[in-house]
């Protein structure tokens, strides 16, 4: 019988390491123009700081900084545009907000000024398939990183949906990345796994690939969902991106029943209560007086972030 190897319950970073119990919201903080679901929302550094700390009040115990869409279709954009985009913000939510920032970013220099301006994880969406030089910068920086499973490029995703066995067959392309990433010397305990929900799958494959979730615990990983507001909610219920607000609550209660523990999201608070109502069902009512009970943020919020010394 195969062992499957114990999921850690931390992530480390530079700073610290971040607790995964309980599960981690990661809210969006999308810099961009045309993001499929708040395009043009945030524009200025200001807008972003007061949608950032909204997040952090409603539970979001970490935050992701993007400069490009990844939404299907998307174009690339040049490193200096995207790091004109986000600088201003890594520096401003790093100076002003008490959780740790997360760059979401395929692009080497884009990841080592984000990092030097304050970030502690990089979020590669192509799992270090796009940028050779990526893996060294993280390790360099000693960030996390989370590796997403993505075939082709956002301009061409859509091309490369044939899998033998959807399954078997990210795990195989995961763990390509993963040993990459381990090679170039970026600590085990700072990886996490995101199984790219909607990024080269089609609707029936990412509802497939969430019942599936529990399979790929053999990565010995944390595992972190995207489903927010994506079109395979929209494909099943006919329904706009604002209108999948529940749709994405849900899909997250039932990822972190299969195993998920770090949830990158547009709503939080929804999530957060979705997330409080499925472990209290599993786990049990929390006791009076618990950290699970008082906190809003499920137990985490900025206490979670242990410095270590």
């Amino acid at each position: 019988m195969t062992t499957v190897p114990a999921t850690p319950l931390h992530w480390r970073t530079p700073r610290g390491s971040i607790s995964l119990d309980p599960p981690l919201v990661m809210g969006v903080l999308n810099i961009t123009p045309d993001s499929f679901s708040d395009g043009g929302e945030l524009a200025t550094p200001t807008a972003a700081l007061r949608r950032a700390g909204s997040m952090v009040e409603a539970g979001a115990r970490i935050l992701d900084v993007g400069g490009e869409s990844t939404r299907p279709g998307a174009k690339a954009v040049p490193a200096d545009e995207e790091l004109r985009r986000i600088l201003p913000v890594v520096e401003l939510l790093a100076r002003e907000l008490p959780v740790p920032l997360s760059i979401d970013t395929r692009k080497a220099e884009v990841a080592r000024q984000a990092l030097d301006a304050g970030a502690v994880v990089v979020n590669d969406v192509s799992g270090l398939r796009h940028d050779p030089a990526m893996a060294s910068v993280v390790a360099r920086s000693g960030a996390g990183l989370v590796l997403m499973h993505m075939r082709g490029t956002p301009a061409d995703m859509g091309a490369h949906t044939s899998y033998r066995d959807l399954v078997e067959d990210l795990l195989a392309e995961l763990a390509q990345s993963v040993d990459r990433a381990l090679e170039e010397g970026v600590d085990r305990e700072a990886l996490v796994v995101d199984p790219g929900i909607g990024f080269a799958k089609t609707p029936a494959q990412s509802f497939e690939l969430l019942n599936r979730l529990g399979e790929l615990k053999s990565l010995g990983l944390p595992l972190l969902v995207g489903t927010s507001r994506k079109s395979f909610l929209g494909a099943l219920l006919d329904l706009p991106v604002q209108e999948r607000v529940t749709a994405s609550a849900v899909s997250c209660a039932l990822a972190w029943e299969r195993g998920a523990r770090i949830f990158r999201v547009h709503d939080v608070r929804e999530t957060v209560e979705a997330l409080a109502v499925v472990r209290a069902v599993v786990d049990g009512f929390p006791a009076p007086g618990s950290a699970d009970e008082t906190d809003p943020a499920l137990a985490g919020g900025v206490e979670k972030w242990e410095v270590e010394g």
